[in-house]
């Protein structure tokens, strides 16, 4: 059983997130606390300059309501925070400082991007100072990742 639990939720399908936060609270300590957090990427300036000047202020806002919702409507207590980032760096730092004694995440398939960029998953697991469990199991109808997800489509 684990105290502090951070759970990284991202921009995948609403299954996988259903099944890492069921996997939190049965690995919950009786008075442990569940932390979800999401990243929104931040994106190089010349890829901005045709958003609106909103956007990144837009997409932490409904990242936090859809997180949120999703953990009352399964009535999961937990701390949702958004950030942006690097996914990797956010799901490290927020562990640290929350002192997490476990780090539960999901696989995608691999695609082109994983193998230039490096895998947020790869990251986490070699840089964690905690225990990372890696949901492998992919949904149903799951598709490889994209260069850039933003949180309006989680």
């Amino acid at each position: 059983m684990y105290r502090t639990i951070v759970c990284a939720i991202g921009n995948g399908p609403r299954e996988t997130a259903e099944r890492i936060l069921n996997r939190a609270a049965g690995l919950l300590d009786k008075d442990g606390s569940i932390f979800v957090i999401h990243a929104v990427e931040t994106m190089p300036h010349y890829m901005t300059t045709s958003l609106p000047e909103d956007f990144e202020t837009a997409a932490i806002k409904d990242a936090e309501e859809k997180l949120t919702l999703l953990c009352r409507q399964m009535k999961i207590p937990a701390v949702v925070e958004v950030h942006t980032g690097s996914a990797a760096r956010v799901l490290l730092a927020a562990a640290r400082e929350k002192q997490a004694d476990l780090i539960i995440l999901s696989t995608h398939v691999a695609d082109i991007t994983d193998y230039i960029f490096g895998a947020v998953v790869d990251r986490v697991v070699r840089h964690a100072k905690c225990s990372v469990l890696v949901d492998r199991k992919q949904s149903p109808g799951h598709k490889p990742s994209r260069a850039v997800e933003t949180a309006a489509h989680s």
